[in-house]
């Protein structure tokens, strides 16, 4: 059914198609009969996976960035997703930088984007996931980011305001510290800046009486010595796992380039990159917290491939775009 819809999406500007999209999976996934019919047509039974203290009943999740303000859970859930990580969410509403801010590369099967962290702001989505009810078939997770306004030093105080809302409604958290679309924001994965921002957060968890897991998320971008200093820290304050990586600002790997357009680079050309990140993850991690393996995870066997690696769980977000809702039965199948 995809294969006809595409064209028609694809005539539309990305983030038009993208918000289309989003609104039909939501009203589809609040109508009883079209989400009975959904789940029909795409969920396959699949081996759970016990990850953070937490059972998903797939490996198979959608990456932050896809329902940004948490409106289409019931709908995406019904696609057969193990896991939804919201987001990103920010303390207070902000536009996000202006349009036209995403742009698909078709020969290349990639999305670059420079959204800039769009979010009607915490309360809204906060309110909005307290009404959605019965969604345990599927955990929810969601993905945290400062306002842009936010100095750097002050950021521990946006994440925190954050996890307090967010804790009892969700069942993990990210930390979102790698996006390329917020000035200065990837400084944060720096040692000391890192160290300081997770000691902070580890102070406010400490006072909760349930516990959440929090995984960072990391970038494609970061040096060798980089990203040994970033996963050190992350071990080091105990946190209970990576998510890696994010869209990367590199153009490696794409050939039919958009002149002058800047942001973060997903799908297909992320692939090689993100492999490597996560090899590398893998062996200085050596098992002590899961990782969650994400970009340019296109294919059935991309998906294969990053679980053979070492990552518990997988994302997937551009492969959506350009394969269509039937992509995670395809990889569930594959696996």
């Amino acid at each position: 059914m995809y294969s006809f819809l595409r064209p028609l999406l694809f005539s539309l500007d990305p983030e038009t198609a993208h918000q289309l999209t989003l609104q039909l999976l939501r009203v589809a996934g609040n109508v009883p009969l079209s989400n009975w019919l959904l789940t029909q047509l795409y969920q396959i039974k699949s081996t759970p996976v016990q990850v953070f203290g937490l059972t998903f009943k797939n490996p198979i999740g959608l990456a932050a960035g896809y329902d940004k303000d948490g409106i289409a859970i019931r709908g995406l859930a019904a696609l057969g997703f193990g896991h939804i990580e919201v987001g990103t969410v920010t303390p207070e509403p902000q536009a996000g930088n202006p349009r036209p801010r995403v742009f698909r590369l078709l020969e290349d099967e990639a999305v670059i984007n420079r959204m800039g962290f769009p979010s009607q702001g915490m309360s809204q989505v906060a309110d909005r996931m307290s009404k959605v009810g019965d969604r345990r078939s599927v955990i929810v997770g969601v993905n945290l980011g400062k306002n842009k306004d936010t100095p750097l030093e002050d950021a521990a105080r946006d994440y925190i305001a954050l996890m307090k809302v967010f804790a009892p409604l969700a069942d993990y958290l990210t930390i979102n510290i790698s996006s390329p679309n917020t000035v200065g924001l990837r400084r944060l994965q720096g040692r000391e800046m890192l160290d300081n921002l997770l000691r902070q957060i580890n102070m406010e968890r400490g006072t909760w009486n349930l516990k959440r897991p929090i995984l960072v998320k990391i970038s494609p971008d970061l040096s060798d010595e980089e990203l040994d200093d970033a996963i050190g820290v992350i071990i080091d304050k105990k946190m209970d796992g990576i998510i890696a990586t994010n869209t990367t600002l590199s153009r490696e790997g794409v050939r039919f380039k958009l002149e002058g357009e800047t942001g973060g680079l997903s799908g297909s050309p992320l692939k090689v990159r993100s492999e490597a990140v996560l090899s590398q993850v893998v062996k200085h991690v050596n098992g002590k917290i899961p990782i969650v393996s994400v970009g340019g995870i296109m294919t059935p066997d991309d998906a294969k491939k990053r679980l053979a690696l070492g990552a518990s769980l997988v994302q997937v977000y551009t492969g959506l775009i350009y394969r269509g809702p039937g992509l995670v039965k395809q990889i569930l199948k594959n696996l």
